[in-house]
């Protein structure tokens, strides 16, 4: 989106232990040379990067994010900021990575055939999205979802990619946002109150249970491809 809605930027950042939860099943996937297309206003990049990484090329459209993501990383000469789509960009990656960003592209098929392109032979594509079209409510067209994602997008070859891994994630999340949408229909943003009671309090215990179900039902889900 070229304007982001502040709120959800600013509710979402706070939600430290869902993000580190998120990044520890795919942080082993993520060298080389990194492309993050849609970094927000850096959540994740905040919590993944490390000075050993090699190149982070980080493309945002909000120019708000923009200026975020400058001054966050004007300090890390690994890091550059782009307002540019990965088509435009004349570099080849080791990772690129969509968190929650794949949702909010219309042609979501031709975005994932541009970034193959610029995937190097080996490396991986990382892709997180919201699960589920039957729980797409207002914070889903407020913050300009297309869709939610169903199991059944992620073949096991994806425009001849190779799925090597995929989960869900969040499987008490799922309730909550479904009960939320049922009790509260007409709200658009979650209070601070309620991401802070998702995050702290029942994120460290749907760890456990998305374990114990062995990743089966979630609220969100990733899926990593590796280019043949």
């Amino acid at each position: 989106m070229e304007h982001y809605p502040k709120t959800a930027t600013e509710r979402f950042d706070n939600a430290n232990f869902h993000i580190k939860y998120c990044l520890s099943i795919i942080k082993k996937y993520i060298k080389g040379d990194i492309i993050e297309v849609g970094a927000g206003c850096g959540s994740f990049t905040r919590r993944y990067y490390h000075p050993n990484l090699k190149n982070i090329i980080l493309t945002e459209k909000d120019l708000n994010n923009i200026n975020i993501l400058k001054e966050t990383f004007k300090d890390n000469n690994n890091v550059k900021v782009l307002h540019s789509p990965i088509d435009e960009i004349d570099d080849n990656f080791d990772s690129i990575l969509y968190f929650h960003v794949l949702e909010h592209i219309e042609e979501d098929l031709v975005e994932i055939e541009n970034a193959k392109k610029k995937l190097n032979n080996g490396g991986h594509l990382i892709i997180m999205v919201p699960a589920h079209q039957k729980i797409y409510g207002n914070l889903d067209k407020a913050v300009g979802h297309f869709r939610r994602y169903e199991k059944n997008f992620f073949k096991r070859d994806l425009l001849d990619l190779k799925l090597i891994d995929f989960k869900y994630l969040d499987t008490l999340g799922y309730f909550l946002y479904y009960l939320n949408k049922v009790f509260y229909k007409n709200e658009t943003y979650p209070s601070d109150l309620k991401i802070f009671l998702w995050d702290k309090i029942f994120t460290p215990i749907t760890i456990f249970v998305d374990f114990i179900t062995r990743y089966n039902f979630g609220k969100c889900i990733i899926a990593v491809y590796k280019k043949k």
